[in-house]
């Protein structure tokens, strides 16, 4: 069986669908809305209903939103590792515009409480996955000693770098074997670690060459999945491990979608990401890609972050040759 071990947060979204985002100093009327979250969460539902025996390590508080998360995991299937915190369960603030824009606060919580010692506590689920995810809503010194023991078991390495202003230290892109920034983050990390200044907004409008440049001079030993949003995303792979492809660097494009709301359409295309590894590891890494943009276009016709989640035989209806 497949399996994916996801490192990260869990929060309680509570959420303001309005006309635009609001700007400084405006009040707006809107509709609320409340519902789980967290990147963790939204990439170990992802995973799941995409087909793969999930883990999900967090940390929780002994409150209603830890108390949802739980009933949230085994309603899907997924085997929940929670270290209790006296911390209040993780929650976010999001706005979302009638485009499906969204602009996110993060109050995070039980979430900063994840320790290496409890990452390390669950070393036998980590050692048994086809692949291990993270993200950066999480202390670093966790995430680094998640991947850091995937690697060790042979497992594959995902690391998604958000937030942008996460820190992402040298030592945590050492053991990530896949890295999937959005431009923003890819950006942030450009100046943080090769003292780059690149506007992210001219990303999707650059020369292959020029990002695969880039990427290489980012992540050396690994592969670099850019997401660009309506622009879809760039692969760049080290010359010698090309990951069953056929050329060291190419775009995918966005899937065509009606969309309703964004919130966790990068969570989604992560978690999708990683099952889709974990399941047929001898695809294409091209492949791989394919389905999970087409995960993240379906996900983003439906409001919200972890309940937008589709599931792998909706993406197959809706793409007959995914």
């Amino acid at each position: 069986m497949s399996r994916v071990v996801v490192a990260g947060s869990f929060n309680v979204d509570h959420v303001w669908h309005c006309a635009a985002l609001p700007r400084a100093g405006e009040t707006l009327a809107g509709e609320y809305s409340t519902g789980p979250g967290g990147k963790g969460f939204n990439q170990a539902v992802a995973a799941a209903l995409a087909g793969a025996a999930t883990t999900f390590v967090c940390a929780l508080g002994d409150d209603d939103g830890g108390r949802l998360a739980r009933g949230l995991a085994a309603s899907h299937g997924i085997d929940l590792r929670a270290h209790a915190s006296e911390e209040p369960t993780g929650t976010a603030g999001i706005y979302v515009g009638d485009d499906g824009s969204n602009s996110i606060v993060i109050g995070p919580g039980a979430n900063a409480t994840l320790t290496p010692d409890f990452v390390a506590a669950q070393g036998v689920a980590i050692a048994a996955a086809d692949v291990v995810l993270a993200q950066l809503e999480s202390p670093v010194d966790a995430i680094v000693e998640t991947l850091r023991l995937a690697r060790a078991s042979g497992a594959h390495t995902v690391l998604n770098p958000a937030p942008a202003n996460a820190d992402c230290s040298r030592g945590l892109l050492a053991v990530a074997e896949v890295l999937t920034p959005n431009e923003t983050e890819f950006a942030a990390l450009l100046a943080r670690h090769c003292g780059g200044d690149v506007d992210p907004g001219t990303l999707a409008g650059m020369d292959r060459e020029r990002l695969h440049r880039l990427c290489r001079t980012l992540l050396p030993r690994g592969t670099v999945v850019l997401t660009l949003g309506a622009a879809g995303c760039f692969v760049s792979h080290r010359e010698d491990t090309l990951r069953g492809d056929t050329q060291a660097h190419y775009r995918c494009p966005a899937a065509a979608a009606k969309v309703v709301d964004t919130t966790g359409a990068g969570d989604a295309f992560n978690g999708a990401l990683a099952a889709s590894l974990a399941r047929v590891p001898a695809q294409p890494f091209a492949a791989h890609v394919r389905f999970a943009s087409r995960y993240a276009a379906l996900s983003t016709e439906r409001p919200g972050a972890a309940a937008a989640m589709p599931r792998a035989e909706d993406v197959a209806a809706r793409f007959p040759d995914a």
